[in-house]
């Protein structure tokens, strides 16, 4: 079986795109196609999903499930944990395991907050 070559037939609604529209049409589809699963990953996740995502990022088991419980005490189990830590870590300065213990102290659960407000600020601008 051969396919009839038809690339220029399929090409022409982009023929007259510069480079850079070419690239911000690709971003725009990749977007597109991926919105779905985002979706789908911010309203279904669950303790078990989220625990599974702090032992990868080198918690061990009781510090997972002390997270997540700190986590879904606090309303943000729909934001990710890893998300979280990771938010305490950039902020301050630090790696994740760092910032998940410290945050397991009941240390700067007022600054995650306060960051996840801002970006979500953000991205309503936008």
């Amino acid at each position: 079986m051969q396919r009839k070559e038809d690339y220029a037939t399929r090409r022409q609604h982009l023929a007259g795109l510069t480079d850079a529209e070419l690239a911000a049409r690709f971003w725009q589809l990749a977007e597109a196609i991926v919105a779905p699963l985002v979706e789908l990953a911010e309203k279904n996740t669950s303790p078990s999903v989220e625990r599974s995502v702090l032992l990868r990022l080198g918690f061990n088991s009781l510090e997972a499930q002390a997270l997540v419980q700190a986590i879904l005490e606090r309303d943000l189990l729909g934001k990710g944990a890893g998300h979280l830590v990771y938010i305490a870590a950039e902020a301050w300065g630090t790696d994740c395991l760092t910032a998940g213990r410290r945050l397991l102290q009941g240390e700067g659960w007022d600054l995650v907050s306060a960051q996840l407000a801002e970006k979500e600020a953000l991205a309503n601008e936008a």
